[in-house]
């Protein structure tokens, strides 16, 4: 007797009924095996997993895959009772050198028994399969996309989904497909509901008015108003629900459904390679939005309007002119950029945040601000509502705490200083061909764990990823333990600066506490760029705590030109 493992798959994504297309898989497998004497000892059976992801990523195909590895398996063949609802694409060639390698025939019903791996004519077959498979399943996306369309552009159906805020689900009628409405499936309309559709109103007319989405979400959480994840709860678990956001106020100001008007194909789903380095572990579903070009629009109106075509057509016009004048401004104020000395240095102590620079009243300050709808999103945080940092004031304390050092009294302690770190910046260490390798594995394993952290949270599999990600941290430790043992190199790369350099050069460039405070704010950018200088501002005690890092080793540099041009140094 030989003992067969079963394998088969079926989606749920087109109704079927995962009992009835295991049995009659099944039922073909056994056609195949029985009169050959041989007899299934277990199943390996997806339910709800699509053809096109790949065996490592069906949780009952991987299990088989690593079953071949097990030489107590139990079994000695695997059956499949239907090519095209196992392989997609290219993946019989992917999977199928795993079994040959293992020496486990795989059996198929289209070639009548096992599969010759040195049968031209078998492998075809499997391929033309795959292929069909694949084909079928680009033919159902395009039909029912199809079928969408026109039901949506002809019919002004309302094909599913979160109705638009403003909107509430009502009853249609019964379906028009007999066989559904014969089990009572009915169909859906968008109707006003009464408590949202007035904020709907008043969101447009305070666009009209001059506010801008910013200002009326403030305004909405000042008042009160829920915002609509909190007003639909049920159908937004996945969001806050504390405060209004610009981004809802935006979506709402740009929805043609509030027309009365059906619209469809606003976002659709892509398919996008897990691994652009290993295409074999298939694709990733992301929503995208589609361009306002594609969207699919009822000829006629579906619903009650809740905003008229002309006010909405007055709205769009009005945010494209205010679009170009952002951007107009946007340019002028880069062209006429004010340098600021501090830029993306400055935290806030309180929230964390980066303080952004402005100038007001001639003067640079650096800000955080502290809206309505975060002070709502962040209840616990005591911030007051804008924190100011004037910038000369701290360039002042800071040139003078920099040019103390090269004061004649702490001169020495400073050259000495400079010395040591100059030793030591130019000794660097060189690695070993072995230690490159065992650095460039820890880096791939830790592209790969981002990988397949991305794929958990796109939806693949627990249980298969976490088994990609046992290995990949197995690799890395391995890989980190052999770095560990080898022994460190180290080689002189350049000679340091000495003492008598260091003095020539803080000689040289004068009175260094002079320079400092005269120099334009975009040159002191660099210097403390280089210095490493971060701040963090404690608003309630109005002190700013400096932080110093130097980013590169010290250098000596001279113009070639110098003799013949004293100003080039």
């Amino acid at each position: 007797m030989i003992r067969f493992a079963f394998a088969g798959r079926c989606s749920t994504e087109d109704l079927q009924d995962p009992e009835a297309s295991r049995n009659w898989q099944l039922t073909r497998a056994r056609a195949l095996i029985e009169p050959a004497g041989g007899q299934i000892v277990t199943e390996y059976f997806d339910v709800g997993h699509s053809r096109s992801l790949p065996w490592q990523r069906r949780p009952r195909a991987n299990e088989l895959l690593q079953a071949l590895r097990d030489p107590n398996r139990g079994f000695d063949a695997v059956v499949i009772g239907e090519p095209q609802r196992t392989f997609y694409g290219n993946q019989f060639g992917n999977t199928f050198p795993v079994f040959v390698h293992f020496r486990i025939p795989l059996w198929v019903p289209e070639v009548g028994g096992p599969i010759d791996p040195d049968n031209e004519a078998h492998d075809l077959v499997m391929s033309v399969f795959g292929g069909m498979s694949k084909g079928e399943r680009n033919r159902i996306k395009i039909r029912v996309r199809t079928a969408m369309s026109s039901q949506a552009q002809l019919q002004g159906r309302y094909l599913g989904g979160r109705p638009p805020y403003g909107y509430r689900i009502a009853d249609a009628g019964s379906h028009p497909n007999p066989s559904k409405a014969a089990v009572g499936q009915r169909i859906h309309k968008l109707e006003p509901d009464p408590t949202a559709a007035p904020i709907v109103r008043r969101i447009f007319t305070m666009y009209l008015d001059g506010m801008s989405d910013k200002a009326i979400a403030a305004q909405l959480t000042r008042e009160g108003i829920p915002c609509p994840s909190a007003h639909d709860a049920t159908r937004n678990p996945h969001r806050k629900k504390t405060a209004w956001q610009q981004g809802a106020v935006r979506a709402i100001l740009i929805n043609p459904r509030y027309t009365g008007y059906e619209v469809w194909n606003k976002q659709r789903k892509e398919e996008r390679l897990l691994d652009v380095d290993d295409v074999t572990l298939g694709h990733t579903t992301r929503m995208t939005h589609n361009p306002a070009e594609e969207w699919i629009r009822s000829n006629e109106p579906a619903h009650e309007a809740i905003i008229s075509q002309s006010r909405f057509a007055t709205v769009q016009t009005l945010r494209r002119q205010r679009a170009r004048n952002l951007g107009r401004q946007e340019r002028a104020g880069k062209q006429g950029a004010r340098p600021y000395a501090l830029r993306g240095r400055v935290r806030c102590s309180l929230c964390g945040r980066k303080m952004q620079p402005a100038t007001i009243r001639n003067h640079v300050y650096y800000r955080c601000e502290f809206k309505d709808q975060e002070a709502a999103l962040y209840p616990d945080l005591t911030h007051p509502r804008t924190v100011y940092l004037r910038e000369d004031v701290v360039c002042r304390t800071l040139d003078q705490w920099i040019a103390r050092a090269f004061a004649p009294g702490r001169l020495a302690a400073t050259i000495k200083a400079l010395t040591l770190a100059s030793a030591a910046a130019s000794a660097a260490e060189t690695h070993t061909p072995e230690q490159a390798q065992a650095r460039q594995t820890i880096k791939e394993c830790e592209r790969r764990l981002a990988r397949y952290q991305a794929a958990l949270e796109a939806g693949a599999d627990p249980a298969v990823v976490t088994q990609w990600i046992n290995e990949a941290q197995k690799d890395k430790e391995a890989a980190r333990k052999k770095l560990d043992a080898l022994p460190t190199v180290a080689r002189k790369k350049e000679s340091p600066l000495d003492a008598q350099q260091i003095r020539e050069i803080t000689e040289s460039l004068g009175d260094i506490a002079q320079r400092i405070q005269t120099t334009d704010a975009d040159k002191k950018g660099p210097l403390y760029e280089a210095l490493g200088i971060t701040i963090c501002y404690e608003n309630a005690t109005k002190t700013a705590t400096v932080r110093l890092r130097p980013s590169s080793p010290y250098r000596q540099w001279l113009c070639p030109r110098g003799d013949l041009n004293p100003h080039a140094r």
